[in-house]
């Protein structure tokens, strides 16, 4: 993908500005270390934030429900090529324990079932999206012209 510059530029600066407020956050926390929240403290709560992101298919079905919206089963399945019913199935169920998913039931005949993301999905996703957009850069997936 080859981007203007103006629009580069405006990427790199929200990068750059995500990793001051990460810096900001973590020197924040760092003021109230103590022996019940130590350094351990941090890297176990950075593998919990992350935990539910790592998980095979987690984050194509975020993914896609953040791109495309409102999805039913079937249509998640097809836009998700190579998952199986049951992994899907799975990993809504998941999604929606973890509050990233709201599974909507509208009743019928026939009974209608939607998955959407959450406020909590969306905002996990915007805030994701400067890691996305750092490492499409790094991997020179996003050029300037």
């Amino acid at each position: 993908m080859i981007l203007s510059s103006e629009d580069m530029l405006e990427i790199e600066s929200s990068i750059v500005t995500t990793e001051g407020m990460g810096a900001r956050i973590r020197q924040i926390l760092g003021g109230y270390r103590d022996e019940n929240h130590d350094i351990n403290w941090e890297v176990d709560a950075s593998v919990e934030a992350l935990d539910v992101f790592t998980s095979r298919w987690t984050i194509e079905i975020l993914a896609t429900l953040y791109i495309a919206g409102e999805r039913r089963f079937n249509e998640l399945r097809k836009l998700l090529t190579g998952i199986s019913s049951r992994t899907l199935s799975d990993k809504l169920r998941k999604c929606t324990e973890n509050v990233l998913i709201d599974r909507i039931v509208v009743e019928g005949p026939p009974i209608r079932v939607t998955y959407r993301l959450t406020e909590h999905g969306q905002r996990a996703g915007r805030l994701l999206g400067s890691l996305v957009a750092y490492m499409k850069l790094h991997k020179g997936s996003v050029m300037k012209k």
